[in-house]
């Protein structure tokens, strides 16, 4: 019956909403051709240069020590990103219960970080849970919003903060001179407190185009950038203890190294950054035993995750089934 109303609405739709519609799906079709067209390049051009014993061996070699520190630094990561959604479904309005929204968030978080495409991905899921505990599909979206905005200022954050304290690093990264690092670092710290002062003094929706957003509190913006900031920290630690075993760059180094390989994962939209976050990690830290430490990286962070949110995810719409919940016939 669903199916049969959204052909008709299809088939009454005017001409020019239906032409909207079909260059919207021919655009999400080829961005996501390109970008796994990318992926895929990328992880040749990344591991074609090593024989499978090359990249075994290259495993073997990080301490069993440094894994499991790598391990705390992603489980404290996800424990950290929960508190994105706690956060963000007061932004949105609600309270929930941490139970929920830590199940929610870890669902979403670990498919979608290697899905990609993060927003959809990871909001329909958010989507499915959220609707069933009393969020309307604009909340949902509010939630999602706040998340990646979140994402953003921690990011920032963190990378503007590295290279005040550490502009030689950025300098020996990048190849420009640190007074630039300096430069672009005060930049971005001015950028995270330009958000604080919008939350702080600004009660009126801002206007981006066609869309308006609503700032935060000054409680929740001062959250965002605590826990953003916490939250790219851990992630960097999980890859510094991955890569320190064969390589002698400082944390603030592999710091920055991981803030740029996000941003150039955010432009290119390959799923999960794959190849992408290799790729620009051996471009700036070139040395043999670097490719074991990111594959260890790869698995801690990402496969491990998704294995467990994956089961988990199946496991619960199983349950959900067989209690006949209402909220599984729903459609986002």
């Amino acid at each position: 019956m669903q199916s049969s109303t959204a052909t008709l609405d299809d088939r009454e739709a005017p001409p020019d909403r239906q032409g909207t519609s079909s260059r919207k799906r021919w655009i999400t079709a080829g961005v996501t051709v390109a970008a796994l067209s990318l992926a895929s390049f990328l992880l040749y051009r990344t591991f074609s240069k090593f024989t499978w014993d090359e990249l075994v061996s290259s495993v073997a070699e990080v301490p069993t020590t440094h894994l499991l520190w790598a391990a705390a630094a992603a489980a404290a990561s996800y424990v950290c990103l929960t508190g994105f959604d706690w956060m963000a479904v007061r932004y949105a309005g609600h309270r929930l219960p941490y139970r929920k929204v830590a199940l929610t968030s870890f669902l979403a978080l670990s498919i979608g970080h290697t899905v990609g495409m993060a927003a959809f991905s990871s909001g329909m899921i958010r989507y499915r849970f959220y609707s069933r505990w009393g969020l309307s599909t604009e909340e949902v979206a509010k939630v999602v919003l706040f998340c990646g905005v979140t994402v953003g200022i921690g990011m920032i954050t963190l990378g503007g903060a590295g290279l005040l304290v550490r502009p030689d690093l950025g300098e020996r990264i990048t190849g420009f001179s640190q007074t630039w690092m300096m430069a672009l670092g005060a930049a971005c710290l001015v950028a995270a407190a330009g958000y604080l002062a919008l939350a702080a003094y600004v009660r009126r929706p801002l206007h981006l185009w066609r869309w308006s957003f609503q700032m935060p509190s000054f409680r929740l913006a001062i959250g965002q950038v605590v826990i953003g900031t916490l939250n790219f920290t851990l992630v960097a630690a999980c890859l510094h203890q991955a890569l320190s075993a064969v390589s002698d760059m400082p944390y603030l180094g592999v710091a920055a190294i991981f803030v740029i390989a996000n941003i150039t994962t955010m432009i290119s939209h390959v799923p999960g950054g794959l190849g992408v976050i290799e790729s620009v990690v051996l471009y700036l830290m070139p040395g043999d035993g670097v490719i074991g430490g990111l594959i260890a990286f790869r698995c801690i962070y990402f496969f491990i995750p998704l294995a467990i949110g994956g089961v988990s995810f199946a496991l619960t719409e199983i349950a959900l089934r067989a209690r006949g919940h209402p909220s599984r016939r729903r459609t986002a």
